[in-house]
């Protein structure tokens, strides 16, 4: 399957860290050889840039680049991709981008669902996976419910209950985001870390890169990483409980929902 990798924070923070580690395993240090993607939203006014490729990340000049480029945002989010279901093609590459009610959204997804999927409603796949198409769901089921897009309790409680009715139907880990938070769901295996002061070093599992965060950070900087696995060897992240439900802004955790012990 997929890894994810999303950041939150309180301050425009680059992702180069972390998008190091998880490109590594994009083919090089792991399997998720096809095809890649990285959303980031502008944090001046929240425009969305996204970049994708069908090939290996650990082994794309373009991912490469975006690894030691300053791209500062408040909501960012990549995708590593070992297909399941749909072609290896770009059009299968997450993150999936889709406009509601005036928003950028975007969505990643690890997992693999089985059955059938509602395809009525405005919003369709253009590929053919699983995880746009749930993800073309979830749009379609916040149109049906008639949500405010400022209403967001309400959103997030849609969110969770379409999320709980796709995981009963497989492997359902994901992440959302439309530049005022970041919605993150643990259906089997979904980690946290949140830095803050007093900020220490970091080392990537799957390179020899270490950052002294203390060197890089002001003291009242908040960051929340989320990613399928933990991205460094020398820090305690939180495994997500099985159908845990998270809304994160500005690297805090302000709403949260269920979640069960395996």
């Amino acid at each position: 399957m997929c890894e994810l990798l999303a950041l939150s924070a309180n301050t425009p923070t680059d992702m180069q860290f972390s998008f190091r580690g998880l490109a590594r395993r994009g083919g090089e240090t792991g399997v998720h050889g096809d095809g890649w993607g990285l959303a980031s939203f502008d944090p001046a006014g929240g425009a969305l840039t996204i970049y994708r490729e069908e090939v290996a990340a650990a082994f794309s000049p373009v991912a490469a680049q975006l690894a030691d480029l300053d791209l500062k945002a408040l909501y960012s989010l990549a995708h590593i991709r070992k297909a399941t279901q749909g072609l290896v093609a770009l059009e299968n590459c997450h993150p999936f981008h889709r406009r509601w009610c005036g928003q950028d959204w975007v969505f990643a997804h690890n997992g693999d669902i089985q059955g059938v999927i509602p395809a009525a409603g405005d919003y369709t796949p253009v590929g053919n996976t699983d995880s746009e198409a749930a993800f073309c769901w979830i749009l379609n089921s916040l149109n049906a419910a008639g949500l405010d897009p400022d209403d967001e309790a309400a959103i997030f409680s849609t969110l969770v209950r379409c999320s709980d009715q796709l995981a009963h139907q497989g492997i359902f880990n994901c992440l959302l985001s439309n530049g005022r938070w970041l919605y993150a769901y643990g259906g089997t295996r979904l980690h946290t870390i949140t830095r803050r002061s007093p900020f220490t070093t970091a080392t990537l599992a799957d390179d020899d890169v270490t950052v002294d965060f203390s060197q890089v950070t002001n003291e009242t900087d908040v960051v929340t990483i989320v990613s399928t696995e933990p991205l460094t060897c020398n820090e305690s992240w939180r495994l997500l409980e099985r159908r845990e439900a998270l809304l994160l802004r500005s690297g805090e955790v302000v709403r949260r929902h269920g979640g069960e012990r395996s």
